[in-house]
């Protein structure tokens, strides 16, 4: 319990130095996103109504926190965690850069920063079956202080819609932003039938801002509802 506590104060000391920093360094912008979320829908509902849908044989996990997704996966399955959770110890770049294995579903609640989850996404594409999915967690921060990395508050979603944006810029793959849980983005492996056309070569740099004004657009937003009844 004492080493618990020392852990929460160093957190929370650590917390208070990223907030100074972004009060100096970062945008500036403190609009609120109202999304209009389904709150009836979880990453789990969407997560075993595909395994289900699609009869799903093979699942991946990058992230595994308490196990809270993963313990209720029912098919062949390997989560990946550095800390705790899952069957494979390790961070995902060691995961992916030993597997030969191909998985149906794969979803990714990791580092939430868009550097770490680029990367994550890259590589589940490679290591997705044809016909497989991938799912993202966190995808659509209501406020700018969600969203700041170097993290500053518990409550946090990383800037992982970024990746999102540049996915949506990719013709080998099709992308939806699911209004559920935070935002819940999705992968497939189609030509992608709404190209987001955008010049911009660091992703990293988008602004807050620009989100606000397009989420719409940028992260191809889509009701849980209306991305399930057009399922194949």
């Amino acid at each position: 319990m004492k080493y618990k506590n020392l852990l929460e104060q160093k957190r929370n000391f650590e917390f208070l130095l990223y907030k100074i920093y972004h009060f100096i360094f970062s945008e500036k912008f403190f609009k609120k996103i109202e999304y209009n979320f389904d709150n009836s829908k979880t990453r789990l509902d969407l997560i075993n109504f595909l395994i289900k849908k699609k009869n799903y044989k093979s699942y991946l996990e990058i992230g595994c926190h308490q196990d809270e997704v993963f313990s209720l996966i029912n098919i062949e399955k390997i989560g990946v965690d550095p800390m705790s959770g899952g069957n494979f110890r390790g961070t995902s770049d060691e995961f992916f850069f030993q597997n030969n294995k191909k998985f149906d579903c794969i979803f990714i609640d990791g580092l939430h920063t868009y550097e770490q989850v680029i990367k994550d996404i890259k590589n589940s594409i490679d290591s997705l079956s044809e016909n497989g999915v991938i799912i993202l967690h966190d995808c659509l921060p209501s406020k700018i202080t969600h969203q700041y990395v170097p993290r500053s508050r518990y409550t946090w979603n990383g800037d992982v819609w970024k990746a999102i944006v540049e996915v949506r810029t990719w013709e080998h793959v099709e992308t939806y932003t699911i209004l559920a849980d935070q935002g819940l983005g999705v992968i497939t492996k189609k030509k992608n039938s709404d190209l987001l056309f955008m010049k911009k070569n660091n992703f990293k740099k988008l602004k807050f801002k620009y989100l606000y004004y397009n989420y719409k657009t940028i992260m191809r937003t889509i009701s849980y509802d209306n991305f399930i009844s057009q399922m194949d």
